[in-house]
């Protein structure tokens, strides 16, 4: 009966020192942080699939029509890409930041540096926007007027083009998602929903940032800097 009691009680101890982050499917926090890291992961792989389509159809195309997609590549705007690249791997170390200082339980740092991710990240898009619109003015968006002043191959060279809007803009489409969840993320660190015990939406949510800019350091040698020729980087 003793013991019967005595198991009562440590029920109860546990019951009232349970942590409110742990989901009641969960054994510990740490048996849910491995499954929240490992959905994020398999989530990652079904986009690396989803991208990895795009990057294939990049390559048989350059392949078909090498002439086509020199001429195409050399009309993209490298410095602009280049400024892109670097605003997005210093939002990367900015991301990076906000993760180890919420491990620190360092409130105040982790929300300045989730807020300076999300202002690199607004500045991507913006120099992007600049880009499209760049485009746009040149007549250099498929469909009925596009053009290509000096491609040898409009043609096919459209085909470029397509898979340009298409992969930037799927990956733009990915930032802007980031973006919602960003804001969320910074309204919870500012009412200080993450301690250093718990922060597991701060780590995943990087491993998904990281995985955005990865994509991007793929995109701008394939779009900007292979086949440049005759024209300097800068």
């Amino acid at each position: 009966m003793a013991s019967h009691t005595s198991a009562i009680e440590g029920h109860g101890q546990h019951e009232g020192s349970h942590d409110p982050n742990l989901k009641h499917h969960f054994e510990n926090a740490e048996q849910q942080k491995e499954t929240a890291t490992l959905g994020m992961w398999a989530f990652l792989l079904t986009e690396l699939m989803f991208f990895g389509g795009l990057f294939l159809a990049y390559f048989v195309y350059r392949h078909w029509y090498p002439v086509a997609f020199i001429d195409a590549s050399n009309k993209t705007d490298v410095l602009v890409g280049a400024i892109n690249t670097t605003v997005l791997i210093c939002s990367s170390l900015t991301m990076a930041l906000g993760v180890h200082y919420a491990s620190k339980g360092n409130r105040k740092l982790l929300v300045m540096f989730l807020v300076l991710t999300l202002l690199l990240g607004g500045i991507f898009l913006g120099v992007k926007g600049y880009e499209y619109h760049d485009k746009w003015v040149h007549h250099e968006i498929p469909g009925e007027h596009f053009e290509c002043h000096g491609c040898r191959d409009a043609g096919h060279a459209s085909l470029f083009f397509s898979l340009y809007f298409g992969m930037t803009g799927l990956h733009a489409s990915h930032m802007i998602i980031g973006f919602g969840v960003l804001l969320v993320l910074i309204w919870q660190a500012w009412k200080g929903k993450f301690t250093a015990k718990w922060y597991t939406p701060i780590e995943i949510f990087g491993l998904y940032w990281h995985f955005v800019d990865i994509v991007w350091i793929f995109l701008f040698p394939l779009l900007y800097l292979i086949d440049r020729v005759g024209k300097p980087l800068l």
